[in-house]
């Protein structure tokens, strides 16, 4: 056991399944009551720090323990964090600081004191194929045993909202009990609407000429997503904008489009440099050119919705494709 954790990541819904998995941990088989102590850190009440630093320094009451759990820590103020760091160098042993951070930036040398004498969980959803591992473990270990089939709608439907699998899993359960074998058909009633979707998935689609797949992933990205529509321009625009710096400038390897980008990762360069040579010059330049017309129609050159203007800017660069030309 650590004197201190620090539990962190983007969806609100799993870090809280995290802080929830980890004090059941800390607690085991003891009563909660006598020994979690739960505070929402405030940018501005000071007074909660001091309460923080009271509670772990106040040895525990009718229990082996004490739990200090100190919520929204990147809204700690410098001088908070400062007098944080300070305990972590002498900590009280029984006591544990468990600090929770959603979203936000946690203070750069409370982070190393608290890698130093604690541990640092991420309840983060990572990214390529780490994601689809990450799903997998999670429904091996759930109540209910979801086929391939279903297994993989449900990653495919959710998109990035992975915060509501575990109330999806826990609803399965409640329908079909503990351990039930679930398929598409008991899968599908359940599912609710889309969750949205990363900016590749879209970019994705539209390079490989998928129309129909592009406009569902643009509609998940504006609905479920909430991305605004200027932040959908962006993404595109950052996305050709790559081609059109490939294009003509001699690239010939993953490494040289990197390099060229200020990439660190060859991965996105080499599909930056794949795509830019599928549409070729003529293609960089229209695409270019429909980006351009679709921003001003955002701003008032037409009167159209901007989900309308969005649906034509992507069935336009999809057949860019040279197979759906």
């Amino acid at each position: 056991m650590k004197p201190v954790y620090l539990v962190k990541g983007a969806d609100p819904s799993l870090v809280s399944d995290g802080v929830r998995a980890l004090i059941a941990e800390l607690v085991g088989d003891d009563d909660p009551t006598f020994m979690v102590e739960d505070l929402t850190v405030d940018a501005d009440d000071d007074t909660v720090v001091a309460a923080v630093l009271d509670a772990c320094l106040t040895p525990p009451f009718l229990s082996a323990r004490r739990i200090v759990v100190a919520r929204n820590a990147a809204a700690l103020k410098a001088d908070g964090a400062a007098r944080l760091v300070e305990y972590l160098a002498s900590p009280l042993d029984s006591s544990v600081l468990v600090l929770v951070q959603s979203g936000g930036t946690l203070s750069q040398k409370l982070g190393a004191a608290v890698k130093k004498a604690g541990e640092v969980r991420d309840v983060g959803v990572p990214t390529g194929k780490a994601r689809m591992t990450w799903l997998v473990d999670r429904l091996r270990s759930g109540p209910v045993k979801l086929d391939a089939a279903a297994g993989a709608l449900l990653g495919e439907h959710l998109g990035e909202d992975m915060g509501r699998l575990n109330g999806i899993l826990a609803t399965l359960a409640g329908a079909y009990g503990e351990g039930a074998a679930v398929g598409v058909a008991e899968l599908e009633p359940f599912l609710g609407t889309a969750g949205g979707v990363a900016p590749w998935d879209l970019t994705d689609a539209i390079d490989a000429g998928r129309t129909e797949a592009a406009l569902l992933h643009l509609h998940r990205m504006i609905e479920a997503g909430e991305r605004h529509p200027l932040v959908v321009m962006s993404t595109l625009h950052r996305h050709y904008a790559a081609m059109l710096r490939l294009d003509g400038s001699g690239a010939r390897t993953d490494a040289d489009a990197a390099k060229l980008l200020g990439m660190k990762s060859a991965f996105p360069a080499k599909k930056a440099l794949t795509q830019s040579r599928k549409l070729g010059p003529t293609g960089v330049r229209r695409a270019i050119a429909l980006l351009s017309e679709a921003d001003l129609d955002l701003r008032g050159a037409k009167e159209w919705p901007d989900a309308l203007v969005l649906e034509v800017l992507v069935a336009r660069l999809s057949r860019l494709v040279p197979s759906r030309r």
